[in-house]
């Protein structure tokens, strides 16, 4: 974690060093440990030894003297007059295809030469995919790849390269030259990196990861030399040079300081919501109790939680004169059943919200995130359905829970019915009750009852993968995401409840993230924090 701060003696103003945006809104289970400065980089390795790794992760952190676009294209870029004054790796890159115009899969060669006293030519093909957010901080994930039009080549040796990843965020300096933070992620062999920590082996400087790893210090480097390369104007339209597509990032009505949405937008998508087809009752197969599964992925589902912050006028949710009704979760029954203890797979959970980091009363003043509280509303049941089509307006649905007779009694049911698109599609369904009648005049009241668009700016959702492949959690990321902008929402409002129906496959580059979650996960244990984001008016002295 890297904490900027600013000081100035000759001042006695207080100085924030709380900027909200360079960790995440849900704790990671990452330990990292500096470990050596290699060509002035830092070096760290994590030592937390996660479960769902495959081997050591290290990384590399280094402040490069551009902003982030400008090194974002560098790094992308297949020119390789301009790739050999930084990488001392590759030698030549061929773009093999593209897809959606944030993804693309090419072919690279390397001179071993400089590595190892290897002479054969290696080759090898991979996978990148980017995303931008709202800060501008760029995310590359690139992994190995197979494909039929670079069968393996006479003369050259493939190479398997693990997966690496690129964050690249500004670094807000007063200083006029634009800088940003650079990390690289690499994965390693566990017992090549002990061999070379315990210096019986001492090929580490002469390996692939160690050139990866100096990407960021050959970046620096180069352009430190090319200062007139790097114009500092902040940017909200990309455009790639491997694309022909467009990333762009859109300033909405509702955003505010240091909020990163999950997700660019690419021209020519929409956020205007599909019609709205109820599947008939053959479309919608349920598993067996227990039995949850997608593509051999065992599914955990942990930490589902409604939380709020409060705004500076103290406003009870819920009406606090009614009597409380009795809620017994053992009259309701999902698909997927309640754990039995942490470690119950195939199934769900209601922890508290400490591991969330959420707005506190003074955030907009000085942006100030405090940890979550106890859930608002009660998570009571959990469906998880496969569909050959988009399932919307689950609650209507005559063998809905929301149509039993015991829901009936319960003042309010929140229904977040996540869609997640794959081969068959599925649907992750969630039911949150309250207790009490919701006050009309608070603001769960007035996302209930108002628009589509005041609930497309203030439903929320943190996510965090408490265990899974590190290359998952980079994808996933912990970072707050307003739903409503990302992806396509629609809301039903009938009698004592409110649907949500969220069409994950609306946006393309969610559909990409979860085509790579799904393609390295066996299992996976997810905490999710869903929130009604509060925002109000600044007070001003008259």
């Amino acid at each position: 974690m890297l904490l900027r701060q600013s000081s100035d003696l000759q001042s006695h103003e207080r100085v924030n060093t709380n900027f909200g945006g360079d960790t995440g809104d849900a704790l990671e289970a990452h330990e990292w440990r500096f470990v050596r400065t290699l060509n002035g980089i830092r070096i760290f390795e994590d030592i937390a030894n996660s479960k769902g790794g495959k081997g050591i992760l290290l990384k590399s952190i280094g402040v490069v003297g551009a902003n982030p676009d400008t090194v974002f294209e560098m790094v992308l870029s297949r020119d390789k007059h301009k790739r050999h004054e930084w990488d001392m790796l590759i030698s030549d890159l061929e773009l093999v295809e593209t897809i959606d115009g944030y993804c693309d899969v090419v072919y690279g060669t390397y001179e071993p030469k400089y590595l190892n006293w290897w002479k054969s030519k290696k080759d090898f093909v991979f996978s990148r995919q980017w995303f931008r957010g709202q800060d501008g901080a760029y995310n590359i994930l690139q992994s190995p790849a197979s494909h039929k039009q670079k069968p393996p080549r006479h003369g050259y040796e493939r190479t398997h390269i693990n997966p690496t990843t690129w964050e690249i965020k500004r670094l807000n300096t007063s200083e006029s030259t634009p800088k940003c933070i650079v990390t690289r992620m690499v994965e390693i062999s566990p017992c090549f990196w002990d061999r070379w920590r315990r210096r019986t082996s001492s090929n580490f400087e002469r390996s692939i990861p160690f050139a990866l790893l100096s990407q960021v210090a050959g970046l620096r480097e180069y352009f430190a030399a090319n200062p007139a390369i790097t114009p500092d104007l902040p940017s909200t339209v990309v455009k790639s040079k491997v694309s022909e597509s467009l990333i762009i990032q859109s300033e909405l009505e509702y955003s505010e300081p240091n909020d990163e949405f999950y997700d660019a937008l690419v021209r020519g998508e929409s956020f205007e919501g599909d019609s709205d087809d109820d599947d008939d009752d053959d479309d919608v197969t349920t598993p067996k109790a227990g039995k949850v599964k997608l593509k051999n992925v065992s599914w955990a589902i942990a930490g589902l939680a409604m939380k709020r912050t409060k705004a500076s006028l103290e406003r009870s949710e819920l009406v606090t004169n009614s009597i409380p009704i009795a809620i017994d979760s053992s009259h309701f029954h999902g698909t997927v059943r309640q754990a039995k203890s942490e470690d119950d797979p195939n199934s769900w959970s209601s922890p508290g919200g400490e591991k969330f980091m959420i707005r506190g009363k003074t955030y907009l003043t000085d942006y100030a995130k405090i940890a979550g509280g106890d859930p608002l509303l009660k998570l009571i049941a959990v469906d998880w359905f496969k569909v050959n089509e988009r399932f919307d307006s689950v609650a209507l649905h005559p063998k809905s829970l929301v149509q039993s007779e015991a829901a009936k009694k319960i003042p309010f049911i929140l229904v977040v019915n996540l869609q997640v698109p794959a081969k068959p599609n599925y649907n992750l369904v969630m039911y949150y009750a309250a207790e009490k009648p919701v006050n009309k005049d608070s603001l769960l009241g007035r996302f209930i009852d108002g628009t589509d668009a005041f609930r497309d700016a203030r439903f929320k959702l943190i996510p965090s993968i408490v265990e899974g492949y590190w290359m998952v959690k980079r994808a996933v990321g912990t970072r707050a995401c307003l739903l409503g902008k990302a992806v396509t929402c629609n809301y039903l409002r009938q009698d004592n409840f409110l649907e949500i129906d969220v069409d994950i496959g609306s946006s393309s580059v969610a559909r990409s993230i979860i085509g790579l979650v799904l393609g390295y996960v066996t299992s996976i244990v997810v905490d999710l924090a869903i929130l009604v984001e509060a925002t109000c008016a600044k007070l001003m002295n008259t």
